[in-house]
């Protein structure tokens, strides 16, 4: 049995514009080609993103950074097939009767090649300053409203360490198991307890999307190539562990 069977409609949960696309556009393509409905809840607008070498690296730390990756996000969940996005900690996201909370991008640095940890600078409005119990509930009101299927996310250490993926790991657990709602977590290394999906035939799409990401990335062949410099390739294959994944303590 497989844990897409009988799904009407999957909620993904990302901690910033990109990374729905890199790391599950095309699991998010195949389940809208399968006439499952998608949606995607976002919690930062990846404001302190570097930004591509070109035309765009003027916005690296300014206000217009963060309304470009909001246009990039909005570009790239049409070209994926999203059906409706959201932001964390705006109506329906946010816990009845509180004002609209902007959780910003916590940032990071670099412990080791391909491994994140935390910056040294964060902001008092940063996603990781934020209580647990606070995004929790923000992310449990949006599940009240939607009552997806299903709710895909982070594995415990959000996939390569961000503190911003982990924080947004934690809470869509803890918010799934109050909620009832199934939870599963993307794995991109084969692994026993998983189940693999390989999604060639949706590479161009996948690659369509990519280049709405322009602040922050271009596409080469069916390469990602970063601000930095640093390349991987494409994905179009994932797995998905379901109800996987313990909440730290807040």
């Amino acid at each position: 049995m497989s844990v897409l069977d009988g799904l009407s409609s999957v909620l993904f949960v990302h901690a910033h514009p990109d990374d729905e696309t890199i790391s599950t556009g095309a699991l998010i393509a195949e389940l809208v080609s399968r006439g499952i409905r998608v949606t995607l809840l976002t919690a930062t607008r990846g404001e302190r993103g570097e930004v591509v070498a070109g035309p765009l690296s003027q916005l690296e730390g300014t206000q217009a950074l963060s309304d470009e990756r909001e246009l990039e996000l909005e570009r790239a969940v049409r070209t994926l097939g999203v059906a409706e996005r959201f932001w964390l900690g705006e109506p329906p996201a946010r816990r009845n009767t509180l004002e609209p909370r902007h959780y910003r991008d916590s940032g990071m640095s670099w412990i080791s090649p391909g491994l994140a940890g935390p910056a040294n600078d964060v902001s008092d409005e940063a996603l990781v300053r934020a209580p647990l119990g606070d995004v929790t509930q923000d992310i449990e009101s949006l599940l009240d409203a939607l009552r997806p299927s299903l709710v895909i996310s982070y594995d415990h250490g959000g996939g390569y360490g961000h503190p911003d993926h982990v924080r947004v790991h934690d809470a869509t657990v803890a918010a799934s198991r109050a909620a009832g709602t199934p939870f599963a977590e993307i794995v991109h290394v084969r692994a026993d307890a998983s189940e693999w999906f390989t999604l060639d035939r949706h590479e161009e799409t996948v690659l369509a999307a990519l280049r709405c990401h322009a602040s922050q990335l271009t596409v080469d062949g069916t390469q990602i190539v970063h601000s930095g410099g640093q390349r991987e390739d494409v994905i179009t294959s994932v797995g998905l562990r379901a109800q996987a994944g313990r909440p730290h303590l807040p």
